[in-house]
């Protein structure tokens, strides 16, 4: 299995304690994260060796090391062939290592369709010629993929298994030493350090406006542990030192906990949305991936809750307009929201309530079941 960011490790972690629940036996090994070390996963190489933000300097300078991982993984794969091999998401490294090792008769198996009906369409014919069954998390792509002949299983999103349909905000405060009462802004800058660096002093300068506006609002940000020495660094740059909460991990618990979430565009976007919470989504890249991305981009949203209902449910702040002044307006809109019109809010959890039905499923079951047809075949 490869898994290359936070993202990936969390649905390969939730997708091996099927495996284990059907397997007793299985011996999984390759790239990964935390979360699939829990289920027993043997990590040749971290995860976050894999993690770059878009079309950037970052990528370029890490082109030759991040082939060298891909090349020597190969090796040792081919070497001693397992019964299967799956690659979650991370379709950049997974796909053509898939290719590779399907041409000397390994099985393969891609969790998480790449987002062809949103951007990149091209990557259909690579993932056909990569991948034995694709795992589906979205109900439209099966159907989608059969069209080019690639056979798929819609298996649910695991994460609609994990977080609870109705969400204990006060148990979540109470973890975090927060009252009831307080108005709470969790703040989630992405996973990858690319990301951490292209938003972090936007989020937290907009998160200074917030709080020029509203005195007594709380501010949590869970970060990914390796990351929490520059975000410290960037909130002392920024002028918030001291006026942020920040949590070891616990995204999941910030996101029960708060009013608004102030979030960078990403699976996290998503996870958002089943725990039912008002979101201002924003994002930056360096100029050049911004230009790449948006002449391979096919639709008008980003945002996964807008993508799934085909609508601008919550705002999207992209680029330029992601702006500490206007990402602060749009949080401050959703808590004046909640004040005077708790009736929009009670539209959007409906709204969120609805994507979590349509998202639930057996994950782990389904995805068992696929695999082992693939195993079989």
């Amino acid at each position: 299995m490869v898994a290359g960011e936070a993202s990936g490790d969390l649905l390969a972690g939730l997708l091996l304690a099927g495996v284990r629940q059907r397997w007793q036996g299985a011996i999984a090994h390759g790239i990964g994260g935390p979360q699939m070390a829990k289920q027993g996963f043997r990590a040749w190489w971290p995860h976050h060796k894999l993690a770059v933000h878009g079309f950037s300097w970052e990528l370029l300078r890490r082109y030759r090391e991040i082939v060298g991982i891909r090349a020597a993984l190969g090796d040792r794969l081919l070497a001693a062939k397992p019964d299967v091999f799956i690659g979650v998401d991370a379709p950049d490294f997974n796909l053509d290592l898939e290719a590779r090792l399907k041409a000397q008769g390994v099985k393969t198996v891609h969790f998480v369709c790449p987002s062809i009906w949103a951007w990149r369409p091209e990557r259909v014919e690579k993932l056909r010629r990569s991948t034995d069954h694709v795992l589906c998390i979205f109900p439209f792509e099966p159907e989608l993929l059969a069209s080019h002949g690639i056979a798929a299983t819609y298996v649910g999103h695991p994460l609609a298994n994990v977080i609870p349909m109705e969400p204990d905000r006060a148990a979540a405060r109470r973890g975090l030493g927060l009252s009831d009462t307080d108005e709470v802004v969790a703040i989630l800058p992405g996973s990858r350090q690319s990301e951490i660096r292209h938003l972090a002093f936007r989020f937290f300068r907009a998160a200074a406006l917030i709080q020029s506006a509203r005195p007594a609002i709380k501010f949590i940000v869970p970060a990914v542990p390796g990351l929490l020495p520059e975000i410290e660094a960037i909130a002392l740059r920024s002028g918030m030192a001291g006026r942020l909460q920040l949590l070891t991990g616990q995204s999941h618990t910030a996101l029960a906990a708060c009013d608004v979430t102030l979030i960078a565009s990403g699976t996290a976007t998503l996870e958002a949305a089943l725990f039912k919470r008002p979101m201002v989504i924003g994002y930056h890249m360096s100029w050049l991936s911004w230009q790449i991305m948006c002449r391979k981009r096919l639709q008008p949203w980003v945002g996964l809750p807008n993508i799934l209902c085909r609508d601008f449910v919550v705002p999207e702040l992209l680029q330029d307009a992601a702006t500490p002044e206007a990402l602060a307006a749009s949080v401050l809109q959703w808590l004046d929201a909640a004040r005077q019109e708790p009736a929009k809010i009670a539209v959007l959890e409906s709204t969120f309530r609805a994507l979590h039905t349509e998202l639930l499923r057996d994950t782990a079951s389904l995805a068992t079941d696929a695999i082992e047809k693939v195993l079989q075949s």
